[in-house]
């Protein structure tokens, strides 16, 4: 007489993994989409990686923060798209890091030097 093995369906091996990764995702900062990363936890990733990456300045969240929306102006990304993905209200606000962007002002060319006059 031979003892049958329980096979586990595809399904219930899913729901398996699921609730691992949630009890994972419960126990590990900033895995859990409803607890997010407190401001602290925050700032130690952004040292220890500042730290990894062996940079001498000092850096912090709104570094990052002005970095990213200055590198997406450099790639001449609608400021209005910079505004939604930082999430500011007030497009002021965002057109505060266009003047930090200085080469992207550079190239920019005026329609009056492509009038040519005859």
């Amino acid at each position: 007489m031979s003892v049958a093995t329980p096979t586990i369906s595809p399904l219930r091996q899913r729901m398996i993994e699921d609730m691992r990764m949630r009890k994972l995702a419960d126990k590990t900062p900033g895995l859990n989409p409803i607890e997010s990363l407190s401001t602290r936890q925050l700032n130690r990733a952004v040292h220890a990686a500042t730290q990894a990456a062996e940079i001498d300045k000092r850096v912090s969240m709104h570094t990052l923060r002005h970095s990213f929306a200055t590198h997406l102006l450099e790639q001449k990304v609608d400021i209005r798209v910079i505004q939604v993905l930082l999430g500011h209200r007030k497009l002021e606000t965002t057109a505060l890091y266009a003047q930090v962007a200085t080469d992207l002002l550079r190239e920019v060319v005026s329609p009056l030097e492509n009038l040519h006059s005859d």
